[in-house]
């Protein structure tokens, strides 16, 4: 089969109301850039027409059109990997289905790989979601780089281009769970960065719930770093001597002024404190075991029900 310039990979998971304006705007701004291309759209398990729209799509453009169909929902991370392991292009771009990254930005990234770097991240030049989404975005992104040493300034943009060299390497990792923008900083030898603009969704809901965002920065603390587990021993070992000192503090008041009752409910409340303190360990303890038993369980990450392409034999 032909191999292409560049492969644009699309998860779409209940997009059904989104989709038309994606294809009018789409396939324009990649006919612009002069580039041989593949668009393959990887339909994550919807529950809607999104995979009948798809299809129609690939039936209008076969030459250039590609679809993945998941049997069940793998989420997110997991779509694009398998899109990944279909690509054929020498530049990888992932974008959202939704329309927040306006498909005539990818000529930016193109640009800057074209400058030798073979991982280049987005940055939102005026993001489009709430004051708290942003600002809890910007808290976590502080608090990812202090844990995981990999500085990406804007994680939650999707608009991503990967050269040949990244795209082959994630391919070689079989992680069941995995935040592939930080998966692609580490492989990368020469990564950079662009502004681009942000739009309001075209139509829709955004799929990503608080606790979603919430399980999405705990896979991406705990899948490449030990530092949360680390402070934490840290912290284990400066509460047990704060703790003997406290005690040691305790019998020699009570040896020098008697039995006294005042305190008893600053004991309650250290004696809760330590108690939230050992459940919060046993449950970040139980974050690393959850990675490795899935790990070691072997399933596959994603079922293909169908793949939609034209057969160039």
């Amino acid at each position: 089969m032909s191999t292409p310039e560049l492969s644009i990979v699309i998860p779409v998971y209940n997009e059904e109301a989104g989709l038309p304006s994606l294809f009018d705007r789409l396939y324009p701004a990649l006919d612009r850039l002069g580039e041989s291309y593949e668009v393959i759209f990887i339909n994550d398990g919807s529950r809607d027409r999104s995979a009948a729209l798809l299809r129609q799509q690939f039936e209008r453009r076969p030459e250039v059109t590609r679809v993945i169909l998941l049997a069940a929902n793998a989420g997110q991370h997991m779509a694009i990997m398998a899109g990944f392991e279909h690509a054929r292009g020498q530049v990888v771009v992932t974008l959202d289905a939704d329309l927040q990254n306006p498909p005539e930005e990818i000529g930016k990234l193109l640009a800057k790989v074209r400058e030798g770097h073979d991982y280049v991240g987005s940055i939102r030049r005026k993001r489009q979601d709430s004051l708290f989404r942003t600002w809890a975005s910007k808290a976590m992104n502080r608090l990812r780089e202090r844990i995981t040493r990999i500085k990406i300034t804007d994680q939650g943009n999707m608009l991503r281009a990967y050269g040949r060299n990244v795209i082959d390497a994630i391919n070689s990792c079989k992680e069941v769970s995995t935040f592939i923008p930080a998966l692609a900083y580490t492989f990368a030898m020469h990564p950079a960065e662009v502004t681009v603009e942000h739009e309001e969704r075209a139509a829709g809901e955004s799929k990503y719930s608080l606790y979603s965002l919430i399980r999405l920065n705990f896979d991406l603390m705990t899948g490449f770093s030990l530092v949360p587990l680390q402070w934490f021993s840290m912290l284990g070992i400066g509460v047990s001597l704060g703790s003997a000192a406290l005690f040691v503090l305790l019998i020699a008041r009570r040896l020098i002024h008697g039995p006294e009752a005042e305190g008893l409910f600053t004991l309650f409340a250290l004696a809760f404190f330590l108690i939230g303190l050992t459940l919060f360990g046993i449950g970040l303890l139980g974050e690393y075991i959850g990675r490795v038993y899935l790990q070691v369980r072997h399933r596959p990450r994603y079922l293909v029900d169908a793949v939609l392409e034209r057969d160039e034999r």
